[in-house]
């Protein structure tokens, strides 16, 4: 049998972007606008169509709509997330969220208008949009930018780290065998968050019917963990409410025409559990348990144009939902709309979750920054939460590192890496395939550490008995093959999604509280405490997760490394 190789490819950039997303390609427009040195995106997919903006969206959910100002959704993201927020981080990210947007809008973003020609809110933070092309938008003024390079179609699979200073990152095709050594004097993280590390609602042919993109690994999450970043708050899980089956939005009913979410009796329930994100989907959960589900948002009596609104907006998000209304018969009007929570996510956009950055989004590695769903502390991020951040990490990233001068590859180094990576397409596995595998691991993560089946509960024992059965999968999946570089892409994630698996179940066991109930529901300490009102932090040191307590930064104040 003729032995596969892969080619060693050199690039070198001042400034590379790992995820070509959606605080990527902000990141990359707001660092040309300050700087002429080059920048790389390095996109495992295409970035006209990748991420969480792939579909489109139909609403811009953090906007400070007049009336309020920054320091208000400082105080909305800190009351939703228990308390367990990065203030200065929040705060000079609302400070962005409006300037971000109107620059969307120049570049041919649709933004909806009153009567008066103001843009039209939904709620209290949100804006309407006609958003189902807002990633090729952003995708077209990346590219038309001089300096600009997008490697469609490569994953980056590991950091290139020296004396804990980010030197680059090794990626690979995903079409072509080619290992790419990337030496850049600055580096972010834009990857997104992480999905499938448990049991999805639908399986077999279906588990990609799921809230988050199902291709958003946790890569950055693990390539940091193993390079010995600090991470926060990965305890605090992001669970979605959505309409049931479809896994569409369910903010759009709730805010768009004011559905209340009731229960099998026609009794609305949302206020006897609390209206934090959380506590929307433990109301739902606990009102299952008691026997008066199915649960539903009330819409039934809407009006024939609140229909026809409602069938436009999932077009512009989630097309299925308005495929379902239309196929029933039965549009929003005549039937109420069934609920259901997802499976758990790692997602520092929603939650807290993510890499411990400084207020310009640096990392306590050196030269490597976080933004958007990767960066932790600052949840309630959203899209323009993204777009800000990422212009933040840019923005610090040309102050403090374009004078730097990147190491040089090591060639034994590069090597080593593709030995590896040559193994394991050329090994004659016999073993377990990696869907087999990443099957094993979601049922161990959610039967043993929160998921879906034990109705998101969890205790000392089991999260005992999950991280003893994650090892046993990582070992295994060393002797795992792969036919061709799409296999091999696989297999790298499936690698990244064990690496973050024993990170959360980690910190899922040092909080010893239930500060959000389902988001990470602790059977054995069911009750807040007060006490914990303090990050777990987690790093890795000698190959053990060492977790520990970080206390919250005043108010006021700003934490830097």
């Amino acid at each position: 049998m003729n032995q596969k190789t892969i080619a060693i490819r050199e690039v070198s950039t001042d400034f590379l972007i790992v995820g070509g997303g959606t605080a990527g390609c902000y990141a990359a427009l707001a660092f040309r606008d300050i700087s002429g040195c080059s920048v790389l995106i390095a996109e495992k997919a295409d970035i006209r169509r990748s991420g969480c903006l792939a579909a489109g969206i139909n609403a811009i959910n953090a906007y400070i709509v007049p009336g309020r100002t920054p320091e208000d959704y400082v105080d909305y993201a800190r009351a939703d997330a228990g308390g367990i927020v990065r203030e200065d981080l929040l705060l000079t990210m609302a400070r962005g969220l409006n300037r971000t947007v109107s620059r969307m809008e120049r570049l041919g973003l649709t933004v909806l208008k009153n009567e008066n020609g103001d843009y039209a809110t939904r709620g209290n933070w949100n804006i309407k949009i006609n958003g189902e092309n807002i990633k090729p938008i952003l995708a077209r003024a990346v590219s038309a930018l001089p300096g600009v390079t997008v490697l469609n179609h490569v994953d980056v699979f590991d950091y290139i780290v020296r004396d804990n200073r980010i030197a680059g990152a090794y990626a690979v095709g995903v079409d072509e065998p080619v290992l790419y050594v990337i030496s850049a004097r600055a580096v972010l993280c834009a990857t997104g968050g992480a999905a499938g590390l448990y049991k999805p609602n639908h399986p077999g042919f279906s588990r990609h019917k799921m809230w988050y993109p199902p291709f958003n690994t946790g890569a950055g999450y693990a390539m940091g963990i193993r390079a010995g970043a600090e991470m926060t708050t990965l305890e605090m899980r992001f669970i979605a409410l959505r309409c049931k089956d479809t896994i569409a939005p369910t903010g759009t009913l709730a805010q768009g025409v004011g559905a209340r979410q009731i229960n099998a009796f026609g009794e609305v329930y949302e206020r006897k559990y609390g209206l934090t994100t959380s506590q929307r989907v433990y109301g739902t959960v606990m009102e299952n348990l008691a026997n008066r589900g199915p649960c539903s948002l009330r819409t039934a009596g809407v009006t024939r144009e609140q229909d026809e609104d409602l069938m436009k907006a999932y077009l512009n998000m989630a097309p299925s939902q308005t495929l379902r209304w239309l196929e029933s018969g039965y549009p929003p009007s005549a039937r109420n709309v069934e609920i259901e929570g997802t499976e758990p996510y790692i997602v520092g956009g929603h939650t807290a979750s993510g890499y411990w950055v400084d207020t310009g989004r640096e990392t306590t590695i050196r030269g490597l920054f976080a933004a958007g769903d990767a960066a932790g502390g600052c949840p309630q991020k959203y899209v323009s939460g993204a777009f800000a951040e990422g212009e933040i990490a840019a923005k610090t990233a040309a102050a403090r590192y374009l004078n730097r001068t990147p190491p040089p590859p090591r060639p034994a180094e590069t090597e080593a890496v593709r030995r590896r990576l040559e193994d394991c397409l050329n090994r004659d596995a016999k073993g377990p395939a990696v869907d087999d595998l990443e099957r094993q691991m979601q049922e161990i993560m959610d039967h043993y550490a929160g998921g879906i089946g034990p109705h998101y509960r969890y205790s000392e024992r089991s999260l005992g008995v999950a991280l003893e059965k994650i090892r046993e999968v990582e070992r295994r999946s060393a002797s795992l093959g792969a036919g061709d570089m799409r296999e091999l892409v696989s297999v790298l994630e499936l690698r990244e999604r064990l690496t973050l698996c024993k990170s959360v179940i980690a910190h899922l066991a040092f909080r010893k509280e239930t500060r959000w109930h389902c988001f990470a529901e602790n059977a054995d300490y069911p009750e807040k405490d007060p006490a914990l009102l303090r990050f777990v932090n987690s790093r890795l040191e000698r190959g053990k997760i060492r977790t520990f307590f970080r206390d919250l930064v005043p108010k006021g104040e700003s934490y830097e490394h």
